[in-house]
């Protein structure tokens, strides 16, 4: 008897999503089967917003609102020359012929190099800011050399990667442009099992693509992310359809409101059959925005382990679980974790998080990672039949509070990106950072004229050419310091004085 089992497809047309879909490898099309095969089928994001009671839905408006928010992303890996065993065939002969350079020579093992093709792929993308900010997957843009997007109105730009998040599958991108239309955002807690939603994106290398379905299911943990080290995975399932190239595209409820960002398909062919997944708008926020002011995730642990939510009777019955609690049960504690800090136990089930129910872990996943390092959260957890709520300070991955770094650069009050070699070539500087977008009742703000656009080089005279450099450097300041730098266009080098900074 044959058994059916849908595979898990990451949906970015080519070989950068790691699971069925078309390739073009030298200029050849190629089709890829799935390495990710799954008995059972994947969850995907998707939301709705209700329209009139006894009605028919019109989608059209929808439609109009959103299309013009979703381009086309194109990507290239342009692979380097490799040498050694690791990519070559192994040589059959060995166990006969020994060391023999020849056949080392021939079977790749120590000897001679060789040149791979480039690879390209196609995936999708949501604008989320007038100025060129994009969200897409991070499969879409990992080990991209290339990336350009085409908009809706077929003008194409050359992007560049600002930062990714492996452990949500999202990353951040961003195009040299102005006045662009921005996808309404809307509240991924509010989507309702049975709601209208559309997906958008750039399907199979065709022109944009709108289907509708309905959300079947929330808050699923399918077991595709394997780039993270820590993934969360809560995503919203859709029977919209969706196929290979939607990567990163738009799920959007009856309003034209993202919702979610496509992600990946349940499917026996590496096509669309019946179930995609997204991930949901609210998560998405919070990373990306991380991303933009911080240069990276700044992600709260709680430091505890949950027990599986299929636990059989003798598992229950170590961990005290009384199964009619609703909730997830804390198998473990870190000793020096947030949680055990503030008094949770082995055993506890958690059943709120500030609020809200929680009955999956990857509902707790979620709402945890929607927080960073020194936040405040409300738990409610159960006790045997004692119900109580604490109040737990988070911390970072390594038993640490909030990034002093990050800390550091959210103090400034101000958006920094890295320049690109380019950019750094025009004014003739190795690198640096540049300011972005100055928020009002900042340091920066309050005590300089500094004006957006100008290139940061050194802070107290250690030079930076990213951001991550940037915050070291702030780091290592103490209350006195100056910020020195270039404008675009000019030649002179500005000093800015920075006073009570670590007041």
């Amino acid at each position: 008897m044959k058994q059916n089992k849908s595979k898990i497809v990451a949906i970015a047309i080519g070989t950068l999503a790691v699971v069925g879909s078309i390739a073009f490898v030298g200029g050849k099309e190629k089709t890829y089967n799935s390495i990710l095969d799954g008995g059972k089928a994947p969850v995907v994001q998707t939301n709705y917003a209700p329209s009139v009671s006894g009605g028919p839905v019109d989608f059209q408006k929808a439609a109009e609102n959103a299309v013009p928010s979703v381009v086309h992303i194109r990507t290239v890996v342009k692979f380097k020359e490799t040498a050694g065993r690791q990519n070559r065939q192994a040589n059959p002969f060995g166990d006969f012929f020994g060391n023999d350079e020849m056949f080392k020579r021939f079977f790749g093992e120590g000897g001679g190099s060789f040149q791979q093709p480039e690879q390209k792929a196609s995936g999708s993308g949501v604008i989320i800011s007038n100025d060129g900010y994009i969200v897409t997957n991070n499969h879409v843009v990992d080990g991209a050399t290339e990336v350009t997007v085409t908009l809706n109105d077929r003008k194409n730009y050359k992007a560049k990667v600002v930062g990714t998040d492996p452990n949500t599958d999202l990353a951040l991108i961003k195009i040299d442009s102005k006045n662009l239309p921005v996808m309404p955002m809307g509240n991924s807690d509010d989507v309702k099992l049975g709601q209208w939603v559309l997906a958008i994106g750039y399907p199979l290398n065709l022109d944009v693509t709108v289907t509708q379905g309905i959300i079947s299911a929330k808050s699923r943990n399918i077991g595709i992310n394997r780039q993270g080290k820590a993934p969360v995975e809560a995503f919203i399932q859709t029977d919209a359809a969706v196929n290979p190239g939607s990567s990163g595209g738009a799920l959007v409820n009856t309003n034209g409101e993202l919702v979610g960002i496509n992600a990946a398909i349940a499917s026996p062919t590496g096509s669309y059959a019946g179930y995609a997944y997204s991930i949901p708008a609210n998560l998405m926020k919070k990373v990306i925005g991380d991303i933009m002011k911080y240069g990276s995730v700044q992600r709260g642990y709680l430091g505890i382990s949950m027990a599986p939510e299929n636990l059989d009777d003798a598992a229950k019955k170590e961990l005290g679980i009384n199964e009619d609690v609703n909730g997830v049960w804390i198998a473990d504690t870190d000793p020096q974790g947030a949680a055990a800090e503030a008094g949770l136990k082995k055993g506890d089930a958690i059943t709120k998080i500030n609020g809200t129910d929680i009955s999956t872990t990857s509902q707790l996943s979620e709402q945890i990672a929607r927080l960073k390092p020194g936040d405040k959260v409300a738990i409610t957890y159960m006790r045997g039949t004692s119900e109580n709520t604490v109040s737990v300070i988070l911390k970072g991955k390594m038993g640490t509070f909030a990034s002093q770094d990050a800390a550091a650069i959210e103090s400034l009050g101000a958006k920094f990106q890295a320049l690109t070699k380019e950019q750094a070539a025009k004014l003739n500087i190795a690198g640096g950072v540049q300011v972005a977008g100055i928020a009002d009742g900042g340091i920066i703000d309050a005590q300089t004229n500094m004006k957006d656009g100008f290139v940061i080089t050194k802070i107290g005279g250690i030079p930076v050419k990213t951001v991550n450099e940037l915050k070291s450097a702030l780091s290592k300041q103490g209350n006195n310091f100056q910020i020195e730098g270039v404008y675009p266009g000019g030649t002179d080098v500005y000093y800015y004085g920075i006073n009570g900074f670590r007041q």
